[in-house]
């Protein structure tokens, strides 16, 4: 049973791993596009997210284009947000197959999300068109942690689960 155990653990490890270098391969991807690029793919999924909205439709093209240009800033730190947040949830989902307390769990998860969010940001500024910004590391961060709360809560919950399953079948 406990060589069962080390098994799905490893495979788990693995699994979690590969996650975590496509993510790091999808962001290095992002931040190698100049400055037209990657403003073309934000243009193109804010246009795609606006075009739902009745109130866009109808507004005058002048208009629609401020308010494009506005809602194409948020986007972009959106996605930011979003895929450290994914960053932070695979970290610490890895880490947890270790035994490590869950302060140093935190703090390694912090410090590796922070420090790939600042390598990344550095890697921009040899992009053409691209600068980095001290904003977007915060915003990163802040993706970071909410991955790592992820994790904390699925745990409390399946805590919580296995808890009461024992309960009803003792």
């Amino acid at each position: 049973m406990e060589k069962e155990k080390s098994i799905s653990i490893n495979i788990l490890r693995i699994i979690l791993i590969i996650l975590l270098l496509c993510t790091f391969f999808i962001i290095f991807g992002f931040s190698s596009q100049n400055g037209e690029q990657s403003s073309g793919i934000s243009r193109k999924v804010t246009e795609i997210i606006l075009k739902v909205s009745v109130n866009y439709n109808q507004l005058e093209e002048e208009e629609k284009e401020i308010v494009l240009h506005r809602t194409e800033s948020i986007i972009r730190k959106i996605a930011h947000f979003s895929i450290y947040t994914v960053v932070g949830f695979l970290l610490m989902g890895l880490l947890s197959t270790y035994k490590l307390k869950e302060k140093w769990r935190i703090i390694i998860t912090i410090v590796i999300g922070i420090l790939y969010a600042i390598s990344d940001e550095f890697h921009q500024s040899f992009s053409p068109g691209r600068s980095p910004k001290i904003t977007d590391v915060y915003i990163d961060t802040l993706g970071i942690i909410l991955g790592v709360l992820l994790v904390i809560l699925i745990r409390m919950i399946y805590k919580k689960i296995k808890t009461e399953y024992c309960k009803d079948v003792t």
